[in-house]
């Protein structure tokens, strides 16, 4: 019975994610954002637009 109690805490949670104050877009936490390239108000990736 040890083993369930142990497997329960291991479930799936849901992915905690943050909205960009200045795009509006959303994020996962501690992540850089993907459309923008920024992390923490820094710009850290240089993202091209693509048509």
């Amino acid at each position: 019975m040890r083993l369930r109690t142990r497997k329960a805490s291991h479930r799936n949670k849901p992915l905690q994610l943050r909205t960009d104050k200045s795009t509006k877009s959303s994020h996962r936490a501690h992540c850089v954002d993907p459309k923008t390239g920024t992390y923490r108000g820094r710009q850290v990736l240089t993202v091209s637009l693509e048509d």
